[in-house]
Order: structure tokens, then C-alpha cells, then sequence
């Protein structure tokens, strides 16, 4: 995540840091870059499945925790595995976020295979649901994805959106893979609901401790470590730099740095013209499986057509005190019997860098 430099002297309180002993030369040498490398070797690989694996560990994931591990068999076979010592138990306790996930990094893997000429058959748990995700097996015979040319361009965008709706045509092209709310009392109610289900995650102590837990902090935590909550490059180099972005920090609700953390996530929330919504007819982990294919095919085809999409799903967390909002998100967005599985803030949004990666060999059993 980035800061601009404008939110960034908000929480410094005001220029004479800048200004001091040339921090802004030292501002530009801080990004992690290392962590980013995988973006820039993606499709580097002669090996079809090593290809198709380079652009597939690029996939969204909660939390970034990039939970996929390839074990290769034979000369066509690929054992996909979620390593659960990244589980995310307070604000994923039923691992459904992560397994929706994988299912963006099968729909990733596909997509690129094809681009090689390559078509995946894909058996999901081969061994129930506590073993492998899924056994893939190369074939020849697929015709390239027009969804491939995106994969590198695709993000998640952690920033406020322009206030300009969302063109008709552009929003029926995508009606195939999500329900798109453009409804000004919809999206009023959605403004208001993803906001209150954020403020509970943030103030409920265990949820907010595992997110502070996986941030990474500057440059040098990122390169070590290059999964989680980033937090460095550009300006915020600085607040690490003089000790206003911290851990400590985070976890203390009277902080400067906590407090304004809340007023920009807010800023970040209202600024929405129309949301992205996934549901599906049960909530099996196939179901699950299912939504990350849609939602990784979803932010594709946004980014193609010049739109960012952000993933706000805290509402549909399973914990307790997330009760009363995921019902009411059911309540709004959902058939009866049918599971909202992801909402997207949906809209017109700044170029942002790519999030930190593992390089494709540490994802290799």
C-alpha cells in the first residue's frame, strides 16, 4: 500500500520533515523492489507449467497471504496445495476467503496456460477437502484467453474513486461475472454497510491484531517478507522512518497514526460509485472455488476496461461480532439460500503499483 504525499504530511503535520536533511531523495530509493520482481519474470519460464505458475502466484488473496504451493508430477501434471500455516483464524475462521483465493489462482493458472496453447483439467479436492485443492493435468488444445493480455495490469486499488458513475455499457458487459450495483439507495446502503463492517473488524482487538500482525513495514520487511499487509514505498517510508507508523502504534486506538487511519479508510469508502457482488447458490468450497474464478475473471476484465475494482468484504466475515452485518448483506445483496461470497468497490481509480510477491521457486514443492 502507498500513501500520497498529501495524506502523508496530514499525519506528519505539516513540511519540515521534507524539508530537513533531503528526505525526498531518500522517499525515491525505497521501493521494495526485489518483492515486486515476479511481476517483472512473469512468462520467463520455457516449461508450460512454470509459465502458467508465474502469472498464477500474481493472483488476489486475502490479506496477501498467497496461501498456494505447486508440487509438479510427471511431464504435465501440476498438485496444487494450500499451505494452511498461513491461515487467517480470527478474521477467516471457516477458511472461506482463502479458499475463494485458490480459486482466483486456478482461474490465474488457466488463463495463462492458455496463452501457451494449454487447456487444464482440474480436479477439485482429489483427496477430500483436507488434502490437496486441486490435481491439474496440461493438455494441448486451448485457444488463448483475452482476458491474459490484463494479468500483469491488474490490481487492487486502495484508493478513493472519481466521483463519475459508471457507463451503462460498461457495466452490462459485466453483468456475466458479478452483479453490478450502480442503484443510488444500493450503493448508499453499501457505502454505509462496508464502512460499519470495517470499523468492526478495526475495533474488535483479536481481528485488528492479526491484520497488524502481517503488516510489513518499509522496505526492508518487505523484501524479507514479501507477503501480507505492505506498507512502504514512497511516502510512507518517512512515517516508519521517524516512528509514526508502527505496530505499537496500530494497536493503539488513542494514536495519531490509528486515528487518521480511520479517516482515510473512510474517505477511501465513500468515495464508491458502484460495487461488484458475487454470489453463488451454496456455500460448498466448490462454491467457493467457483467465486474466485469469477472474481479473478471479474478484476481482469475490469482492469481491461480502464476500471479498478477493490475487494470490501469484511461484512461477509465469519466471526461473531460480524454477525448482524453479513446478515444484513445477505438481507440486501442475496437470494434466500444463496451466499454473498465477495464485494467490490467498483469505479474509476489512480494507477497504483503492483502488491509484493514470493518468487514463483519458493511456491515449488
Amino acid at each position: 500500500m502507498s500513501l500520497s504525499r498529501r495524506k502523508t504530511l496530514a499525519l506528519i503535520g505539516g513540511g519540515t520533515i521534507l524539508a530537513a536533511g533531503g528526505w525526498t531523495g531518500h522517499v525515491a530509493t525505497r521501493s521494495p523492489d526485489k518483492a515486486l520482481a515476479p511481476w517483472r519474470v512473469a512468462g520467463g519460464y520455457d516449461e508450460p507449467r512454470r509459465f502458467a505458475l508465474s502469472y498464477a502466484i500474481l493472483a488476489p488473496n486475502p490479506h496477501n497471504r498467497q496461501p498456494w504451493l505447486a508440487e509438479l508430477v510427471g511431464d504435465d501434471t501440476v498438485i496444487l496445495h494450500r499451505d494452511r500455516t498461513l491461515n487467517l483464524p480470527e478474521t477467516d475462521p471457516n477458511d472461506r476467503q482463502l479458499t475463494i483465493g485458490m480459486g482466483c489462482f486456478l482461474e490465474g493458472l488457466d488463463i495463462a496456460a492458455s496463452a501457451r496453447g494449454f487447456k487444464l483439467e482440474t480436479t477439485l479436492f482429489p483427496e477430500g477437502e483436507d488434502g490437496p485443492t486441486a490435481r491439474i493435468v496440461f493438455q494441448p488444445g486451448a485457444e488463448r484467453s483475452p482476458l491474459f493480455d490484463h494479468m500483469l495490469d491488474r490490481r487492487s486499488c486502495k484508493e478513493p474513486f472519481e466521483d463519475r458513475a459508471i457507463p451503462e455499457e460498461l457495466a452490462f458487459g459485466l453483468q456475466a461475472m458479478a452483479d453490478i450495483v450502480t442503484d443510488p439507495d444500493t450503493v448508499t446502503a453499501l457505502r454505509d454497510l462496508t464502512w460499519r463492517a470495517w470499523k468492526v473488524e478495526a475495533e474488535t482487538p483479536r481481528t485488528h491484531r492479526e491484520s497488524v500482525e502481517l503488516m510489513r513495514l518499509g522496505k526492508s520487511e518487505i523484501e524479507a517478507n514479501p507477503d501480507g499487509i505492505d506498507l512502504g514505498g514512497g511516502m510512507l517510508e518517512l512515517l516508519i522512518t521517524f516512528g509514526m507508523l508502527s505496530r505499537q502504534a496500530q494497536l493503539d486506538p488513542t494514536s495519531t497514526s490509528y486515528q487518521q487511519g480511520f479517516a482515510i479508510y473512510q474517505e477511501m469508502l465513500a468515495a464508491t460509485p458502484a460495487y461488484a457482488v458475487v454470489t453463488t447458490a451454496g456455500n460448498t468450497r466448490d462454491h467457493q472455488i467457483g467465486a474466485g474464478r469469477q472474481w479473478m475473471r471479474l478484476n481482469l476484465a475490469t482492469t481491461g476496461l480502464g476500471l479498478s475494482l477493490h475487494p470490501v468484504s469484511q461484512a461477509l466475515q465469519e466471526y461473531p461480532e460480524m454477525a448482524e452485518h453479513r446478515q444484513s448483506a445477505h438481507d440486501l445483496l442475496a437470494e434466500p439460500g444463496h451466499t454473498v461470497q465477495m464485494i467490490g468497490r467498483l469505479g474509476f481509480g489512480p494507477a497504483k503499483p503492483p502488491a509484493p510477491r514470493w518468487p514463483l521457486e519458493n511456491k515449488i514443492l
